[in-house]
């Protein structure tokens, strides 16, 4: 790698050198994990910085093997942002739960510079490394407080059925490579036209979208979110809930959008249907949960639902709505489980509705950031969620699948039953036993600044998609 190179990739080479250091100080140190959380905001708040200020770089390095600039680095300051939010969020959680170890953050920022990878790919096996470093790090970081049983149910489950999706994924790649005679992405697209009739095409295509399929929790491969968002430590399943799912699409837009590969019958078709199953079933399983942990986990398989709608679209409306979505999702999600970090005791408790009555009277501050986010994720105006919902529906449209559109719009309506359940009982129950305690307060400032985010995004949307317009 040149200098050159090297500075073209600082988003991802310096977050791997901070991470590098934070592994040498856990190896090293018995007592390092406050170095290594300092170390690690550093470290995440420096790939921002420099993916944002890398915007306008074009080309690929390394071969030709990784992009620079553009919607890849747009990708890489989201993932530094919800990396950097879930490991402030994380700290107080883990003393809580007897698992305060500078390890956590360690993995959370490996898991990050996978979706770096994946973000900015120029060829498949880059997508799979990027993918498969991601995976490692959240398997374990699913089963990181270990004394608890369903925490490492949670851990085994998602590594056996990630492990399964990811033979899928990697055989389809194969499959791709022996009809094309190449594994980058723009090979692939100037090869189209010829490997349109090639059977073998088209079954590589349809297991590489069954193991990204996995990864962004769309019926029918969905059956690991609620269990393992339930077991995980909460700051950990937030971020898989909003990191691992940009990530995924991320690689779904890389590949299915190029020379509109996603408006082909037979992918359109499998989109469709994977976006309307993946509507229905969530929101639909989500209205009888009590935990409002697994509420939210079957509502993150409604909302990839959402955003599959765009991808299947496949036009400009929809790969911009769907980025759109992407960054308001990460913010009202990454809010959501905060605030049920804030108050969960580090054993699982403190997650079901009725553990929220009489919020908005003993925590009124809590009780109105977390209105802020379920009234963004339900896609009430004017908040980010509304606009997210609308653009990926606007795409659907004129894409013809007004149906598909229709389906969404009712869908969402029914969502609203299940987050105002949330609202309700924090304000029109009451309170029964001692008021939930607050464990940390340093996590206050960043649920307040993803509020911020997530109401000015919505008062504002035409900025954001002019810059996701000029990226595309």
């Amino acid at each position: 790698m040149t200098i050159t190179e090297f500075l073209a990739l600082s988003p991802i080479t310096f977050l791997t050198m901070f991470a590098l250091v934070v592994l040498c100080i856990e190896a090293l140190s018995r007592n390092g994990e406050r170095g290594s959380y300092v170390l690690s905001i550093v470290g995440t708040s420096v790939s921002a910085v420099f993916s944002l200020l890398s915007l306008d770089l074009t080309g690929t390095v390394c071969n030709g093997m990784v992009t620079i600039g553009g919607v890849g680095y747009l990708f890489c300051t989201l993932f530094s942002v919800a990396a950097l939010f879930s490991i402030i969020l994380s700290r107080s959680y883990l003393r809580g739960a007897g698992a305060g170890f500078g390890e956590f953050y360690l993995l959370i920022m490996f898991a990050a510079i996978g979706m770096m990878l994946m973000a900015t790919a120029a060829d498949l096996i880059m997508i799979f490394l990027g993918l498969e470093l991601m995976s490692v790090c959240l398997y374990i970081l699913a089963g990181f407080t270990r004394t608890r049983r369903v925490s490492n149910e949670s851990s085994l489950k998602y590594f056996l059925l990630g492990a399964f999706a990811t033979g899928f994924l990697l055989y389809g790649i194969a499959l791709l490579y022996g009809a094309s005679g190449t594994t980058s992405l723009a090979g692939l697209a100037s090869k189209y036209q010829s490997l349109v009739t090639s059977p073998l095409f088209w079954i590589g295509s349809g297991l590489l979208l069954i193991g990204l399929a996995f990864k962004v929790g769309a019926v029918p491969f969905h059956m690991w979110v609620p269990d393992v968002y339930e077991g995980a430590p909460t700051p950990a399943s937030g971020f898989m809930a909003t990191g691992a799912k940009a990530a995924a699409f991320s690689a779904i837009l890389l590949f299915f959008t190029r020379n509109d590969f996603a408006s082909a019958e037979k992918i359109r078709l499998i989109l469709v249907l994977l976006s309307a199953a993946s509507m229905i079933l969530g929101n639909l399983i989500a209205i009888a949960q009590t935990s409002i942990k697994r509420m939210l986990a079957y509502s993150s398989i409604a909302h990839a639902g959402y955003m599959l709608a765009g991808i299947a679209a496949a036009n400009q409306t929809g790969r911009s709505g769907v980025m759109f979505y992407l960054i308001s999702y990460t913010f009202m999600n990454l809010g959501a489980f905060g605030i049920l970090s804030v108050f969960e005791s580090g054993e699982g408790e403190k997650v079901t509705f009725d553990d929220y009555a009489g919020l908005g009277t003993s925590r009124p501050y809590y009780a109105a950031l977390m209105s802020v986010f379920m009234l963004s994720l339900a896609g009430i105006p004017p908040f980010a969620g509304f606009f997210g919902k609308y653009y990926v529906f606007l795409a659907a449209v004129q894409s013809n699948l007004t149906w598909l559109a229709i389906l969404g719009v009712l869908m969402s309506v029914v969502s609203v039953y299940y987050y105002l359940r949330v609202i309700m009982s924090m304000y029109f129950r009451k309170q029964e036993g001692e008021p939930l305690q607050v464990f940390g307060r340093t996590r206050l400032a960043v649920l307040t600044v993803a509020a911020l985010l997530v109401i000015e995004i919505g008062l504002l949307p035409s900025g954001v998609l002019s810059i996701l317009t000029t990226l595309y």
